[in-house]
């Protein structure tokens, strides 16, 4: 089996997910994942496309991902994971698709506008 790749996307964070044959190691930026996400809820939101279609110690993953905060990384990474899966076995679409791993959430930070201290805050108003 080749390497198969796939990109995830959040916010501003991109994810380029390589997958190969192995016995389930996830590397990310050049460190285990346990390493580079310390929280738990993290780390089992890149378990999650795994556990979905049972196939947790069967593949390694070797992933980049730049931009954004840890969230946005790890929702990034986990479709990119499901992505891959999807390249390697058809079948792994629907549950997959079930769960809205392979659904890219668009929503991003709306932009400041001129004359507002926020995208939407305006300062108070004082009518005297």
């Amino acid at each position: 089996m080749e390497m198969i790749n796939a990109t995830g996307r959040r916010k501003s964070s991109v994810a380029r997910v390589y997958l190969t044959k192995g016995e389930g190691k996830i590397v990310v930026n050049g460190k285990d994942y346990k390493d580079y996400f310390p929280q738990p809820h993290i780390q089992a939101n890149l378990q999650a496309p795994l556990q979905t279609v049972e196939v947790t110690n069967l593949y390694d993953f070797k992933i980049n991902v730049a931009g954004g905060g840890f969230k946005g990384q790890s929702e990034a990474i986990r479709m990119g994971i499901a992505r891959a899966l999807v390249k390697l076995n058809e079948e792994f679409r629907v549950p997959l698709k079930a769960r809205k791993f392979l659904t890219r959430d668009a929503r991003v930070v709306e932009r400041k506008k001129y004359g507002k201290p926020k995208a939407r805050k305006s300062f108070q108003f004082s009518k005297r």
